[in-house]
C-alpha cells in the first residue's frame, strides 16, 4: 500500500475473458504507440491555466515571449459555457504567434498558442489535443487540473505548467503531477489580480518559480534553449540520450549520485535509473547549469541544493483513497480478517512504508473507521507511516491540505 510514484493507467482486459455474452474473442493486435521519450518530434509543451483576472495575465505573458522559442502553448481558462469566447481574438493582439481555438485531434505545433473552447475539457495524448464534453458542475472548476494531469502523463519531463491569476484552487493537483514527472512549474506572484489559485499551488509546495508574467516569459525562453530540453527534430530516445551523455558527461552523473548518497545516507545506485535521471536533469535546468559536470561542481558543499535534489528524487504522486478498488478490498475483506484473528484487546497495526505527504495514512484511518462503525467496541487502531523524505513527513504530521486535494472525497470523508 505504499504511495505510488507513477500515474495510474487503466487495467488491460485479459485475452479470452468471459463476458455476459460468452467468451470474448482475442483482441485485435494494435500497433503500439511510441512512448513520449521515443517520439522524435516531441515538443516542450507549456500549459497555462487562469481564471478570474486571467486575461490580463495571459496578455502580459504572451507580450514578453519571443516568437521562436520552439515551445507549444495551451491556454486553459474558466469560460462561461453558455457563450462564445472572445479570448482567442483578444490574445491574438498580444503576440504575433498564431493563436487559435483548440479543436479535437489537433496536433500541437511549435510557436503556436491554443486556447480552450467554451463548455469543453481539453487534454493531451501523443502530442494531440483532445476535446471532451464537460462533466457535472462539480468538476467544471477543475479544467486546469484535467489538462495539466494529461500533460504530465503525455510529456513527462517535457511538460511545463503555469498557474496565473484565478480564484479557488484549480491547477494545484495538475502542477503536482507535472513536478512528479520531472517537469517544471510556475505560479504568478503577488501581481495576480486574484491570487487564490497561485497561492494554493505555492502552499502545496508544488511550484518551482513564483514570478510575474513577464518574468515567467523570460524564464520559459531560457529553459527552451537549455541543452537538455532544446528541441531536437528527428532524434529518437537513444540518439538524444547519446547526445546528452556526450555533451554532459556520464561521469558527472556518477559524481552526483555519490554526493547525494554521502549527504543523505541513501544509496540511489539501485533506484530506477530513468526516474532519477529525469529528476537530476530537472535540477540541472532549474539551477541554470548546462552540463552534469557543472551541476556536480555546484552540488559539492551545497547543502541546500543537495536537500532540494533529495526531495526532488523522492517526489511521489499520492492522493486520498488512491486506487479505490484496493481500499474497498481492504475495508471489506482484509480488515474483517484482521479483526477476527486478533487477540482480545490487541490493537490493529497498519504500516504505510512510503507515506509521502500522508494522504494514504489518513485514508487508511477513514477506511478502518467506516469498516468498524457498527462494532459495539471497535478495536484500537495504530498506524505507522514512514518516508525517506523528511519534508513530506512534516506535511503529513500537520495533516493540513489545500482544498483541491479533497475534491474527490465524499462530504462525510
Amino acid at each position: 500500500m505504499a504511495s505510488h510514484r507513477t500515474l495510474a493507467t487503466p487495467r488491460a482486459k485479459k485475452r479470452g475473458q468471459t463476458t455476459a455474452a460468452g467468451t470474448a474473442p482475442p483482441p485485435v493486435e494494435r500497433k503500439k504507440e511510441p512512448r513520449p521519450e521515443d517520439r522524435g518530434d516531441r515538443l516542450l509543451v507549456v500549459g497555462v491555466g487562469a481564471s478570474a483576472g486571467g486575461l490580463e495575465a495571459f496578455q502580459q505573458l504572451l507580450q514578453h515571449l519571443p516568437l521562436d522559442t520552439g515551445l507549444g502553448f495551451v491556454l486553459v481558462q474558466h469560460l462561461d459555457p453558455m457563450h462564445e469566447s472572445a479570448l482567442t481574438n483578444l490574445l491574438s493582439r498580444a503576440t504575433a504567434m498564431p493563436v487559435q481555438e483548440a479543436t479535437h485531434n489537433l496536433r500541437i505545433v511549435a510557436n503556436h498558442v491554443y486556447v480552450i473552447p467554451p463548455n469543453r475539457n481539453i487534454s493531451l495524448a501523443q502530442g494531440v489535443l483532445k476535446l471532451s464534453a464537460r462533466g457535472p458542475a462539480l468538476h467544471v472548476a477543475h479544467a486546469i487540473d484535467f489538462f495539466f494531469e494529461s500533460l504530465a502523463q503525455d510529456q513527462r519531463e517535457r511538460a511545463i505548467g503555469v498557474v496565473l491569476s484565478g480564484a479557488a484552487s484549480d491547477g494545484t493537483l495538475g502542477l503536482e503531477a507535472i513536478k512528479a514527472e520531472g517537469g517544471v512549474t510556475f505560479a504568478q506572484d503577488k501581481s495576480a489580480k486574484y491570487d487564490s489559485m497561485p497561492r494554493s499551488a505555492i502552499a502545496a509546495g508544488v511550484v518551482d518559480y513564483v514570478l510575474a508574467p513577464r518574468q515567467i516569459a523570460e524564464e520559459l525562453a531560457r529553459i527552451a534553449t537549455h541543452p537538455f530540453v532544446a528541441h531536437q527534430p528527428g532524434a529518437g530516445a537513444a540518439e538524444r540520450q547519446a547526445k546528452n551523455e556526450a555533451a554532459m558527461g556520464v561521469d558527472g552523473f556518477i559524481k552526483i549520485l555519490l554526493l547525494l548518497g554521502d549527504h543523505c545516507g541513501v544509496d540511489f545506485s539501485r533506484y530506477k535509473s530513468s526516474t532519477i535521471q529525469r529528476r537530476v536533469m530537472r535540477r540541472l535546468v532549474l539551477s541554470q547549469r548546462d552540463t552534469l559536470a557543472e551541476y556536480a561542481a555546484f552540488l559539492k558543499g551545497n547543502a541546500k541544493e543537495l536537500d532540494t535534489l533529495y526531495s526532488d528524487v523522492l517526489i511521489g504522486v499520492t492522493s486520498f483513497f488512491r486506487n479505490p478498488e484496493a481500499f474497498a478490498a481492504l475495508q471489506h475483506i482484509i480488515i474483517p480478517k484482521l479483526l477476527a484473528k486478533r487477540a482480545k484487546n490487541e490493537p490493529v497495526r497498519l504500516w504505510v512504508p512510503g507515506c509521502s505527504t500522508g494522504q494514504e495514512a489518513y485514508s487508511l484511518a477513514m477506511a478502518f473507521a467506516e469498516g468498524t462503525a457498527e462494532d459495539a467496541r471497535p478495536a484500537k487502531l495504530q498506524i505507522f507511516a514512514t518516508d525517506l523524505n523528511e519534508a513530506s513527513l512534516k506535511k503529513a504530521r500537520y495533516g493540513l491540505y489545500v482544498e483541491s486535494f479533497a475534491k474527490d472525497l465524499s462530504p462525510e470523508r
